[in-house]
């Protein structure tokens, strides 16, 4: 696996310099740029298209918050196999709450019900994202396993609530 941070040269950090990530793919794309190549040779063009692919995959993993915190779980060797994840059972007993309130939508759609569900979520939400911020912050690469710990939980946590904002739209 590519770690996109040694790629661009940047500090794995959940709070990512956004200008400092542009700023490199933008001289990575020139660099790597198959237009540049043609009269090079077939395995240096495919290095160089290789190359410009990592290049196009880094920029789109590691501008987007959500996409950026699974790469850097995934590189520290926190992140689950598809399936394995274990989210804690408070969280799922809150699920199951706002599970149970949906399928009561499904069968009378009623908006003063939809309401509570979405600021329940809402409020879930902004409880999930101060407590996930306050760990990402406090992250260093060099430190133990703990703050990865929340931050995996918290990313697994949005992971499930994006499912069921789709499940509400």
């Amino acid at each position: 696996m590519t770690n996109y941070f040694q790629f661009f040269n940047l500090p794995v950090q959940f709070n990512i310099d956004q200008k400092a990530l542009r700023s490199q793919y933008i001289a990575n794309s020139k660099l790597y740029h198959p237009d540049f190549h043609t009269l090079s040779s077939d395995s240096e063009q495919d290095k160089v298209l290789e190359q410009s692919t990592i290049n196009n995959e880094g920029w789109k993993t590691l501008s987007d918050p959500q996409k950026r915190t699974a790469h850097i779980l995934e590189i520290n060797n926190a992140l689950p196999e598809e399936g394995q994840a274990k989210v804690p059972q408070e969280f799922l007993m809150d699920m199951m709450d706002i599970n149970e309130a949906l399928m009561e939508l499904e069968f009378d759609p009623d908006p003063t019900i939809k309401e509570k569900v979405t600021l329940s979520i809402r409020s879930l939400e902004e409880e999930l994202n101060k407590e996930g911020q306050a760990a990402m912050d406090a992250w260093d690469e060099d430190q133990e396993d703990g703050f990865l710990t929340v931050v995996r939980d918290y990313y697994l946590k949005m992971k499930y609530l994006s499912r069921i904002k789709e499940k509400i739209k």
